[in-house]
């Protein structure tokens, strides 16, 4: 009995201990790293691998069964349009608005900042159309970094990936620390009070920040309890922080001056567009929605609703509640930290600075619990692809949620708030940010105008080209912008160029896909314009937060050609690809049998492969 008992809590200790550890083959089990020699190898075959991964689509039926199947466990579909909506508002009103309002009002926009918020809502609005179409259409947890790997390939949503996480990561930070900004208020002190000050580190890193990163472990042990639960949390949380933003606008209105409008534009437009691409910082968390269509009951019907409904509703508060702090303030007196707490203490009514502190505490929270939710999965599905490792995508069997994923990057958040200033943060959030949803317009277009198979070369070209003169020209007008303060003469070239290119594509280049469920409308045009509304904002961000982005972006391609590349590689070729007689690479399909099929398959030919090449060989 005794030995049978002891064999048997033996044997429970192995296997707690086998869950628990972690070994070489959980991060690196691809062939290239079984060894030295392997890893070799794959390094002297870097240029062909590149080639490879940069010419090769994923298809969406590998996606949504083969890349998911991965985690092991499937993620439990529990969300309905109602989740998603308040999904959406917990995710971006936050630090955005009760924080960076107050910097780039006073020291760029002035009362004109309402404008900044209306600039940024458009190009947010255009991002999240074809965010929809997307996660409707290629339902996963993958987000934008599945729709590149679809449209783009690999190299290119690797790429975006990278600044997907430091998106997050960095929008995290930049929430808890506006967090402790707010608790301080809350108790009555100074904003800065709770941080402690590092004299030995640099500028910028020396304001230590213990309670963001108390904030941080908190909000990761709801999200790697239940989606479901996360949700109920946030909607009750979001609609109490709803009614605190109504009493703000209300009470505000009541301390209303139209003197403080004046002067309405003190930098003129250039500090109107200044700011608004800063202020994309406060629109930034509705991708984290579409992260979760993995988990939605209806994705067709609750997705549409959820992104859009959740946009319109916080672009239409945003406005109001800028409206109202510059009428009870002059833009000059705002304060940079605190501003709405900090109005109602200057028009004598300090008792609401409490429940506008209170308000904003609520607003960050889920801010920062849906960012821990939308970020965990991003990972996730990067991990299912090895990308990263594919510990990573490991979805726990009993919560149906990524708890490995959802701790690494909650801890990689809190040590950047810890040190990190939110000025810095803010500016580099926007830079990836804007990138990321530039690639997500072009993916559309790619995604309409190109099919494998159905798309003529001739076609292909006068698509290549339409699009590379529709980035090129809103380049080329973020550059004068940034360069020229009064200048117009740039403008009467580039803009025509951008206008030619997306009647070239409507008129010249036939759409090869119909969407299937949802649709963007008004096709080319809304992506287009997506497209030259992010870089145009780009070219007013500063350039240390470019600097900090190149940086980050020379890490990513580092990594990539050291391991990513390598362990994608082998994962895509183990997993069937073989060669077509076309020269074009496939894999077997999902029974098992290898697929036959070119894309010149003809109506009955089904091309059922996990991946197809991006450039075909004519």
């Amino acid at each position: 009995m005794g030995g049978g008992n002891g064999a048997d809590g033996g044997g429970t200790m192995r296997r707690r201990w086998r869950a628990c550890s972690c070994s070489k083959n959980d991060f690196l089990p691809e062939e290239s790293f079984r060894t030295w020699g392997n890893y070799w190898g794959a390094l002297k075959e870097t240029p062909a691998r590149l080639r490879d991964r940069v010419l090769t689509r994923s298809l969406e039926t590998a996606e949504l069964h083969e890349v998911k199947a991965r985690s092991q466990h499937e993620m439990k579909r529990t969300l309905t349009w109602w989740d998603l909506i308040w999904f959406g508002i917990g995710a971006v009103i936050g630090a955005g608005i009760f924080v960076v309002t107050g910097l780039e009002a006073r020291e760029h926009a002035g009362p004109a900042i309402v404008l900044s918020f209306v600039i940024s809502g458009i190009s947010a609005m255009l991002s999240v159309f074809c965010y929809t179409e997307f996660a409707v259409e290629i339902p996963v947890a993958g987000g934008s970094f599945a729709y590149l790997r679809v449209e783009l390939g690999d190299f290119v949503a690797f790429i975006a990936a990278g600044n997907i996480l430091l998106e997050y990561v960095i929008g995290g930070a930049a929430v808890a620390r506006s967090w402790t900004s707010y608790f301080a208020t809350l108790l009555n002190h100074e904003p800065g009070d709770f941080v402690i000050h590092a004299h030995g580190l640099a500028n910028n890193y020396n304001e230590l920040d213990p309670i963001a990163v108390g904030v941080c472990g908190i909000i990761c042990i709801f999200a790697v309890l239940s989606t479901k639960g996360s949700s109920r949390l946030n909607y009750i949380a979001s609609i109490v922080h709803l009614l605190v933003i109504l009493f703000i606008i209300v009470a505000g209105l009541t301390k209303a001056k139209a003197s403080n409008y004046t002067p309405f534009a003190p930098h003129e437009a250039r500090g109107i567009f200044t700011a608004s691409a800063v202020l994309f910082f406060a629109y930034v968390g509705f991708d984290a929605v579409s992260t979760m269509a993995e988990e939605t009951k209806n994705p067709a019907r609750d997705i549409p609703i959820g992104l859009v409904g959740s946009m319109v509703v916080t672009t239409i508060a945003y406005c109001l509640m800028v409206i109202t702090l510059c009428l009870m303030q002059p833009y000059t007196q705002i304060d940079k930290d605190a501003p709405f707490s900090v109005a109602f203490q200057a028009v004598g009514m300090d008792w609401a600075k409490y429940i506008v502190a209170f308000g904003a505490l609520k607003g960050m929270t889920t801010v920062l619990l849906v960012g821990a939710v939308g970020q965990a999965r991003y990972l996730t599905h990067i991990a299912r692809t090895h990308m990263m490792p594919p510990w990573f995508a490991n979805v726990n069997e009993k919560t149906g949620t990524p708890v490995n994923a959802t701790v690494v990057m909650l801890a990689a958040t809190a040590v950047i708030a810890f040190f990190t200033k939110l000025e810095i943060l803010s500016n580099l959030l926007s830079i990836s940010t804007l990138f990321i949803f530039m690639l997500v317009a072009v993916a559309l277009l790619v995604r309409r105008y190109y099919v494998s198979g159905v798309t003529t070369p001739a076609d292909r070209n006068k698509l290549i080209v339409c699009i590379l003169l529709i980035i090129g020209s809103s380049i080329a007008m973020a550059t004068y912008w940034g360069l020229s303060e009064h200048g117009w003469v740039g403008y009467v070239i580039t803009v025509p160029i951008w206008f030619l290119a997306t009647v070239a594509l409507r008129v010249f280049v036939p759409q090869a896909r119909a969407p299937k469920l949802w649709g963007v409308p008004l096709v080319p045009w809304l992506p287009s314009a997506s497209i030259a509304i992010n870089i145009f904002l780009l070219g007013s961000i500063d350039r240390a937060s470019f600097e900090r982005f190149g940086m980050w972006t020379g890490f990513l391609l580092l990594y990539y050609f050291f391991f990513g590349l390598h362990a994608s590689y082998d994962t895509a070729k183990e997993s069937g690809e073989t060669k077509g007689k076309d020269g074009l690479e496939w894999k077997k399909i999902e029974e098992g049998n290898e697929s036959s099929t070119t894309p010149n398959a003809g109506p009955g030919g089904v091309i059922n492969s996990s991946e197809a090449s991006a450039i075909p060989s004519t």
